[in-house]
């Protein structure tokens, strides 16, 4: 019966009021815990949604030093507890402190059992309401930003960084290595800024001769050097109103740096040859694989530039760190081009689905995109296998994704973790992992311990 029940944690030391609180909630699974070790205990076998908690607790009775440290770890164990604090009427403080912390309401002593019962049902419906929003975004999977498929935390997070930034004018610089999607990136912050109808422009700083460069940036005027037949605006200044995206920051020459960083002080450039200065609107974005501050330390990168281009920094992962992302990927890609090249439905062989999991992608998406559109135009049959691909992975076996096998695994993993920290105490390690002795003997079988 009480398996159908919403858990709910009463921690309180006098037992009359427990019995009083116990009776009043009858309609939930009511825990109860007297002091902090026990609470501790029944949150991390329970995972109780909402907990009750006089600030008075043993040790310390009398104060409430005890129960905002309790409240301190319950938060810290599971952050989505809502937490409603039991106070006395001279305890306002410790109630606001509490709020504070973390706590989600709290409610005076003597309680109106009526009053105390609709916060601890609006409590679990805030809790419910909260859970159903983040599967709602778990199902969802991919990022809302057009481009970037992906069902990884970190891509995802970033993506959302992303979302948050567009709207402002701040400078952004993107981390991450070749492939990842840094320009798609950068192209998502311009289409989601208010300066999404007016241009974006690009320049790759590692692909253009330095003796170019500084006239691809800030553009020149007739007769400014040999070949200068017209009066030619830069890159700067032709996205004016738009967003500038530098992408390979890392390989602008020195003498290009001060440059730069003069436009990002003033917001104004010269041309080559030019002696009239001309004020710019535009949103930098930056772009580099390399560690810029390492090249500080190397002489070979402007520290005040760094700190200028640096005002928001947005990581990208690789490829090989995006759990299940490359065979996600791969069958998107596959779809894409048997549209593309005309060909019947194609699938992967396992073997194939197992080399893509297993190989590092050293070239990232971009590697990937490349490999799947060649394995679908050299695939003889309606399967792509692993030789179609070209990939080299590696001889070890594919790690088994059986989920009985994972939980297992981790289990013993975190018996391992427990035992050490408790110098090999069975009871203190049971109340740790929040389970019971027996179940500890149990697992110390299953995992081979003696």
């Amino acid at each position: 019966m009480s398996q159908t029940k919403k858990k709910l944690l009463i921690v309180e030391d006098d037992l009359g009021l427990q019995k009083q609180l116990r009776w009043n909630f009858d309609a939930y699974d009511v825990l109860l815990a007297t002091d902090r070790e026990s609470a501790l205990t029944q949150i991390r076998r329970h995972e109780p949604a909402v907990v009750t908690m006089d600030l008075g607790l043993p040790p310390d009775p009398d104060g409430s030093s005890e129960g905002l440290a309790t409240l301190q770890q319950i938060l810290a164990l599971s952050p989505d507890t809502k937490l409603i604090v039991l106070t006395g009427n001279q305890d306002h403080t410790n109630a606001l402190e509490a709020i504070e912390m973390g706590a989600y309401d709290f409610h005076q002593k003597p309680f109106d059992p009526e009053m105390l019962g609709l916060v601890v049902k609006r409590a679990f419906y805030l809790h419910a309401l909260q859970q159903e929003n983040r599967n709602l975004l778990l199902a969802q999977g991919d990022s809302t930003i057009a481009g970037i498929i992906t069902r990884d935390a970190v891509l995802i997070k970033a993506c959302r960084n992303i979302e948050k930034v567009a709207p402002s004018d701040a400078t952004v610089m993107l981390l991450g290595d070749s492939g990842t999607g840094k320009e798609v990136l950068a192209r998502a912050l311009h289409q989601l800024s208010a300066r999404k109808k007016k241009r974006f422009v690009a320049i790759n700083c590692a692909a253009i001769p330095e003796t170019l460069l500084e006239s691809e940036l800030f553009g020149y005027e007739k007769g400014a050097f040999t070949g200068a037949m017209k009066q030619t605006l830069g890159k700067i200044e032709l996205a004016n109103g738009g967003t500038f995206f530098l992408d390979e920051i890392g390989d602008l020459p020195m003498l290009l740096q001060a440059k730069l960083l003069r436009f990002l002080q003033e917001r104004v450039i010269e041309r080559i040859g030019g002696r009239e200065e001309i004020s710019v609107d535009v949103r930098i974005v930056c772009a580099t694989h390399q560690n810029l501050k390492k090249m500080i330390e190397a002489g070979r990168f402007r520290e005040d530039l760094f700190y200028r281009l640096c005002e928001l920094v947005i990581t990208i992962p690789p490829l090989k760190d995006r759990v299940g992302d490359a065979v996600l990927l791969a069958h998107h890609f596959k779809n894409k081009f048997c549209i593309k090249e005309k060909r019947a439905a194609l699938s992967f062989s396992q073997e194939a689905l197992a080399a893509i999991d297993q190989y590092s992608w050293p070239g990232n998406v971009r590697e990937m995109e490349n490999c799947i559109r060649r394995a679908v135009i050299m695939a003889e049959g309606p399967q792509i296998g692993v030789n179609d691909l070209g990939v080299q992975a590696t001889e070890t076996e594919m790690e088994p994704i059986n989920l009985r096998q994972i939980r297992e695994k981790e289990e013993c993993r975190a018996l391992v973790k427990a035992l050490a920290r408790v110098d090999g105490n069975i009871a203190q390690a049971a109340r740790l992992l929040g389970v019971s002795r027996p179940t500890i003997y149990d697992l110390m079988n299953r995992c081979g311990f003696k």
